[in-house]
């Protein structure tokens, strides 16, 4: 359904998105834009089918390839030696350089009007920092581990936050913080691991 596309960030640096567009809105009218920001192994397929679902909804959806500052085309599988390269790379890329690129992303879609950010694992932290730090409509946060590590940042934009209560990789004492450092914001708790 979609095509990748090039952004230029802020910084000059150009990096590589999967951009889709609805075929037809139901409606007639496109609903928004939304940066899907990827997971810890890159814009692979599924990422790429989560674009397409959300312009299949009437959305125009960007992933940008964030892990292009350090290595492009990344595309890691579902395994452990996936998880150990994707962490190598988002320890080299820091926070500061994502939020160039989720940016650049948004303004890719700011002519079609209010533009949300949806991140999933490392993207769901990388998802709340944009709406702290970025002009964004909204942001919806799946399973974001470091949000704990972030939570003294007020975000800019409604935000909604979503967990796993058998998720190894988030304890439940960094989600009850969250939710107390932030008791206006949504954070819904499922009977799921990371990932679900």
């Amino acid at each position: 359904m979609g095509d990748m596309i090039r952004l230029a960030a802020g910084d000059g640096h150009q990096l590589d998105a999967y951009r889709a567009d609805p075929a037809s809105a139901g409606d007639g009218v496109i609903k928004g834009g939304l940066v899907v920001v990827q997971e810890i192994f890159g814009v692979n397929g599924h990422i790429r089918d989560v674009v397409d679902s959300f312009a299949g909804h009437g959305y125009v959806a960007v992933a940008p390839a964030l892990f292009d500052r350090v290595r492009r085309g990344v595309e890691y599988g579902y395994n452990p030696d996936g998880v150990a390269r994707g962490r190598e790379l988002i320890g080299e890329i820091g926070w500061d350089k994502p939020m160039l690129d989720v940016a650049a992303a948004a303004a890719a879609l700011s002519s079609i009007g209010p533009v949300g950010v949806v991140g999933y694992c490392w993207g769901g932290s990388v998802a709340w920092l944009a709406a702290c730090r970025l002009n964004v409509a909204a942001a919806v946060c799946y399973y974001g581990r470091h949000i704990f590590q972030f939570m003294d940042q007020t975000p800019r934009a409604p935000v909604m936050l979503h967990y796993g209560e058998a998720d190894a990789s988030i304890p439940p004492t960094d989600v009850e913080a969250v939710r107390a450092a932030h008791p206006d914001i949504p954070v819904h708790v499922y009977s799921a691991g990371h990932g679900f």
